[in-house]
């Protein structure tokens, strides 16, 4: 069983896929280019702020908004291990997954953590923190192969003997 350790950023409900990367932004040539522009409607510093395994832990409706396949690549591209939240809107769900971000639905770590709190994430089981665990149900084995693999491109070539 995978887990790991990661810092908390604590975000609200309905975080639509604007905010998480903004429409003037979308015009740079790279998600490279993108990513420091991340969340900026919200909270202009957070991207300079996140770290590599840091963990997003948001409310209800995270995602909505438009489809952009951006805005979950500024999320892998911030080097972001995982968003956990309480729903996420199904499109921001499926491009998550297509690009190798793993989410994790959970109502009730939100109204526990405060911003800066480390948790541990026992994969397919339990979120760990002050001592109380949280339940989470696994992903199918199918959705995490892509996620595994680093997204659906990279899977389909693993499957098909390309990489």
């Amino acid at each position: 069983m995978e887990q790991f350790t990661g810092k908390v950023w604590v975000l609200g409900d309905d975080i639509d896929t604007d905010i998480i990367i903004p429409t003037e932004y979308l015009a740079l040539p790279t998600v490279e280019d993108m990513k420091q522009y991340g969340f900026s409607p919200l909270r202009p510093e957070l991207a300079s702020q996140i770290q590599e395994g840091d963990i997003i832990v948001a409310g209800k409706n995270f995602g909505c908004g438009s489809s952009r396949e951006q805005a979950p690549e500024i999320i892998k591209a911030l080097k972001v291990k995982c968003v956990i939240a309480k729903s996420y809107a199904r499109i921001f769900f499926r491009n998550s997954i297509n690009n190798g971000l793993l989410l994790i639905e959970n109502d009730e770590i939100q109204d526990v953590v405060k911003e800066g709190d480390t948790i541990t994430v026992k994969m397919g089981e339990s979120i760990d923190f002050n001592g109380k665990s949280y339940s989470i149900t696994s992903l199918p084995d199918n959705l995490m192969d892509i996620i595994n693999a680093g997204g659906l491109v990279k899977a389909m070539q693993k499957k098909n003997g390309i990489i």
